[in-house]
């Protein structure tokens, strides 16, 4: 007995894969639910369990190649000799059935000598208007189009000389991720009136609290008290009292979201993810913590999944991790407002009783749409985080 393998769903808004690695070869002892083969999507990679076990007989679709969901990528027979692999060279080419634009045309295909005479000349469905009974295409409709002259060519374009290789470049086909990473950047400078503001924190308190409880709290939640929990409810306090900020705009109507799920920025070596903290004001500090640590981690190992990527409202970038003093954060769409952190460094400061003090100081950028977020708004945000952060007791005692 055979049995296939397909491509799973993939979850909402995905409708295709790449299939990037194929963990077993032809002949070789597959176990019921193991991974056989990775596929890799605009958001996430995914892994496909063997739905039974036996030994693989068939590698249906070679890697690189695209598939949809529900496409057959192979087959698990029942053991013993093993199937050959296919070859990977395609099917031998055939003339395209002309396909039928819309339900009325695939309800009334067309007639038998027009569909001879439309696969003879190779022309579309689409491109014959039918005025047969209830639409059918007929002989004459085709005979209509093949009599009517053709367009006159374009002109051609200027050749234009190929670039030199380089015998010292190497070439690398971007990944589904990365192709996807760049169409949402650029749809972003493309669609938002894109600014950003900045500031500057003191973390000094925040450090100091830190340092005093950061033991004790592991101990008892079994996490790591790091800064992104601070962060993550500060930017709730603000978002609450400036909600232009957490809100999105869909088509000509502004969204307003009642609800706080804080994306955060994870850096992979396939690119950046942004895994959502979902209800982030209902969770504690603790839960918080867990729950970026616990991302950290699928993240590394390319365990996310889409349904913990979509549906933020706000996203919190900490470019600090690497080093970064300053940057714009671009936004992640459809969200309006994307707050950076960056390094904290030692900075001459002077004090309100005018000494100068040596502080570690933090630069905050806010990058927002401008089409929906007034200057006031984002400057205002962006003053609450910085209070939030400096006396971190606001936060507990919602002020």
């Amino acid at each position: 007995m055979t049995t296939q393998i397909v491509v799973p769903a993939l979850g909402e808004s995905v409708s295709e894969a790449t299939v990037a690695k194929w963990f077993k070869q032809v002949g070789e002892a597959v176990a019921a639910d193991e991974p056989i083969v990775e596929l890799e999507t605009d958001k996430v990679t995914v892994e496909v369990p063997a739905p039974a076990a036996g030994t693989l007989s068939e590698i249906a679709v070679e890697v690189g190649a695209t598939v949809a969901v529900g496409a057959v990528l192979g087959s698990i027979g029942a053991g013993g000799a093993a199937a050959k692999p296919k070859p990977a060279a395609a099917a031998p080419a055939k003339a395209p059935e002309p396909a039928l634009a819309g339900a009325a045309a695939q309800a009334h295909p067309p007639a038998p000598s027009a569909r001879k005479l439309m696969e003879e000349n190779r022309l579309d469905a689409g491109s014959v208007a039918g005025t047969g009974k209830d639409g059918r295409i007929t002989k004459g409709d085709v005979l209509a189009v093949l009599e009517k002259p053709a367009p006159a060519p374009a002109p051609a374009a200027a050749p234009t000389a190929p670039r030199p290789i380089d015998v010292r470049e190497e070439r690398v086909k971007m990944t589904r991720l990365r192709k996807r990473i760049a169409e949402r950047l650029k749809e972003a400078q493309n669609n938002a009136a894109m600014l950003t503001t900045f500031n500057e924190v003191d973390m000094t308190v925040l450090n100091s609290l830190r340092n005093q409880y950061k033991d004790a709290f592991e101990k008892k939640h079994g996490a790591k008290l790091g800064f992104m929990s601070f962060f993550v409810k500060a930017c709730v306090t603000a978002l609450k009292e400036w909600p232009a900020v957490n809100a999105e705009i869909d088509g000509d109507e502004l969204v307003y979201k009642n609800y706080y799920d804080i994306g955060v920025a994870v850096g992979t070596p396939n690119g950046l993810v942004v895994p959502v903290v979902r209800d982030s004001d209902r969770l504690s500090f603790a839960e918080v913590e867990k729950a970026i640590a616990n991302y950290g981690r699928k993240a590394r190992d390319g365990k996310l999944t889409i349904e913990e990527m979509t549906g933020g409202t706000f996203t919190i970038s900490n470019g600090g991790v690497y080093g970064s003093l300053m940057s714009t954060p671009i936004l992640n769409p459809p969200q309006s407002g994307i707050l950076g952190m960056h390094k904290t460094q030692m900075r001459p400061m002077v004090m309100p009783d005018g000494r100068i003090e040596a502080r570690p100081m933090m630069y905050l950028a806010l990058s927002y749409d401008h089409r929906i977020i007034d200057g006031r708004e984002a400057v205002s945000f962006l003053v609450r985080v910085k209070e939030c952060i400096e006396d971190p007791q606001r936060i507990l005692l919602d002020m």
